[in-house]
């Protein structure tokens, strides 16, 4: 399994981003996405998931009304569009799957992609 997210970067207060994470290794359209979060001195937290075949999304409350997660089953991708940013939005994004073998689950990351809100 491998996930390679892009996009991150530095924007000023209210500005947009959209991230992308590129996975390969596994049958992408069979599995929950989803991108978390860690800010300077915070724990990693869920930012949002998107089901397989797109069937429902969620979202962590803060982010809600401003991110939007999507995925392209054919591009084997997953998005995480980024508007009205806030300086709290600043951290480092993770793309994450979870896959099974023989019953148990596997956690899988990213390498992260930084994101910066600063005026």
């Amino acid at each position: 399994v491998q996930l390679v997210e892009s996009g991150g970067g530095s924007v000023q207060p209210g500005g947009s981003l959209r991230l992308s994470c590129a996975a390969s290794g596994f049958d992408f359209s069979s599995h929950d996405m989803s991108w978390y979060r860690q800010a300077p001195g915070k724990k990693r937290e869920f930012v949002a998931r998107v089901t397989r075949g797109s069937a429902m999304t969620e979202y962590q409350g803060s982010v809600k009304g401003r991110f939007s997660i999507s995925r392209d089953d054919v591009k084997n991708t997953v998005y995480l569009q980024m508007n009205s940013l806030k300086p709290e939005d600043t951290a480092v994004y993770w793309c994450y799957v979870v896959s099974w073998r023989n019953g148990a689950p596997y956690d899988h990351w990213g390498q992260g992609t930084q994101v910066t809100v600063s005026s």
